[in-house]
This record gives structure tokens, sequence and C-alpha cells, in this order.
């Protein structure tokens, strides 16, 4: 037994002295989510609960996710679960872990969009499919498709699909493939968005551990001769399938915003904006299809 008690105190105060890298703050929250989760208990239960006793199996339990985050292994992926835009989602290695501006990309989409109209709207390298899923959640009016090219992420949209009780469709597509787009209608959609790769793989060496060593590296690094191939590929066919119009939203690299910006115009888009996120870095870009398309 890795612990000299099977009480709960045990377990924070053995966290608190063997997770070294971690903010006392951080710890507390680590040890409260697992215990909520494992002992099925509220969080007033858990703060009174320093003398709950643990089974073999729950100690077993707490000592293989504390093995885990030694190795740096992200909390959300051992916890199996994330809070997006007031969902809550599966998640693991089969997909990213849902980042804060990505929540601030789906806020602004919503806004442009008017809650009482039937939208059409594709999710592109939808990932764990939290996107689709919460634009669905507040548009319960409109269509929603999660397009993604992984099977073990697809897989995963559909669990989140049954765990949030949100119905959107899903499918298999690789935006990179000019045949993938054939089976949509022309001038159909009212909104795509994306956060697709858009890391150089010359960015790798700077990556976190954490990152670099649990997260899933197709979703993330991209070619740097063409950085922005995905933005290419995407917004070219926007022009063809959305509706006059019809919005444009990007998750970006802060580094080639100015590149991506330069490609929507050379496209026609207009109504061309950059937005910064919470942390001050331009992160985000919407555009609209122009009526007119010379």
């Amino acid at each position: 037994m890795f612990i000299s008690a099977n009480s709960l105190k045990e377990i924070k105060e053995h966290y608190s002295k063997n997770l070294t890298f971690y903010s006392g703050t951080e710890i507390k929250q680590i040890v409260k989510q697992l215990a909520i989760k494992r002992l099925n208990i509220s969080s007033s239960e858990y703060i009174l609960g320093d003398t709950i006793l643990l089974s073999e199996s729950d100690i077993l339990f707490f000592n293989s996710a504390l093995k885990r985050l030694k190795k740096k292994e992200p909390f959300q992926y051992i916890l199996g679960e994330t809070e997006f835009y007031g969902l809550s989602i599966n998640i693991d290695s089969r997909a990213l872990i849902p980042r804060p501006e990505t929540e601030e990309l789906v806020d602004w989409l919503l806004a442009c969009l008017d809650y009482e109209t039937h939208h059409k709207i594709a999710d592109l390298c939808a990932g764990s499919g939290c996107i689709a899923l919460a634009v669905k959640a507040h548009l319960n009016n409109s269509d929603v498709i999660a397009l993604e090219k992984e099977a073990d992420a697809i897989e995963l949209i559909r669990e989140n699909m049954v765990r949030t009780e949100i119905d959107i469709a899903v499918k298999e597509f690789d935006v990179l493939d000019e045949s993938a787009y054939d089976s949509f209608e022309s001038n159909s959609f009212s909104c795509w968005v994306s956060n697709p790769p858009y890391i150089p793989n010359s960015d790798k060496e700077g990556m976190d551990k954490n990152v670099m060593e649990h997260e899933p590296h197709l979703a993330l690094f991209v070619s740097d001769s063409d950085p922005i191939q995905f933005y290419r590929a995407i917004s070219s066919k926007a022009l063809v399938y959305l509706k006059e119009s019809g919005y444009l939203f990007f998750e970006i690299h802060e580094q080639y915003s100015y590149e991506i910006i330069n490609l929507l115009e050379e496209l026609n888009f207009v109504n061309i904006e950059l937005r910064k996120d919470l942390q001050g870095k331009p992160r985000m870009l919407r555009a609209q299809k122009s009526n007119f398309i010379p």
C-alpha cells in the first residue's frame, strides 16, 4: 500500500508531497475532482470527508492516477472528462484537450447567428466534437455536422453525443481531400468553423512534455513548408459551399494571422476580423462570403 492509512485525508497529504511541480491550489483541485468522480460524492461531502475510508481498489485508482500525473500526463485525460462551454464531455488521447480560446471562438460564433433561424453549420477537424456540440446546444433549431478524419476521434464524438444527449451529424472527412466535399450542396451552409492543425513541426522542441507525449500529433502539427495548408483548403471550399454572407470562423496560430488574412482577402472574403484571446494573442478570425464573387 502506498499510503499508511486508507483515508481520503491520507490521499490528500500523499499527493501534496509527491506532485512537487504542481501548485498547492492545483493539487487540491486535482484530488477533489478525482475523489468526487471515483467515490461518487458531492463537493460538500468532499470538504467534510477527510475521514472517508477507501477500499483497496480506490487506493489503487489514486495510486495509478498519481503515477500518470508524475509522468506529466494531462489531468483531463486521467479524469477522462472536461468542461467545455457548459458541457461535460469525455476526453482522452483520441483528441486534443479543448482550450479556453476555443470557448471564446464558440462564443463569438454564437453571437453572430440568430438563434431563431434554421442554420446549417459544419465543424471541420472536429476532434472531440466539443465545438459542434456546444453550437448545437445553443442553436437547437439548426443542423450541425462534425467533420473529422480520424476514426478514433469519430468514436469519441459519438460517445460525447450520448453523454450530452445532443444530436449532431458526424462524417468521416479529410478536409485536404478535394473529393470529400462532393456530397455537399453548393451555397447551403450558414457557417463553417474550424480549429485545424496549425503548429509547425519546427515548434515541437519548445512544446510542453505533457502535450508532446500525450496529445495526438496529427491534430497539432503541420509541415513547416506550408503551415496554413488547412486554412487554404477550407477557405477555398467555403467559397463554394457557404451561402452568400455565410460565416467562416477559424482558430489560428498567432504567428500566421496576417498570412491567413491575406489568403481570405485573395479569395474575396469580406468583413474579415481578427480577435485576440484573453491573453491578448491574435487567435481567432472571422470572415464572410461576399455577395459578389468576380
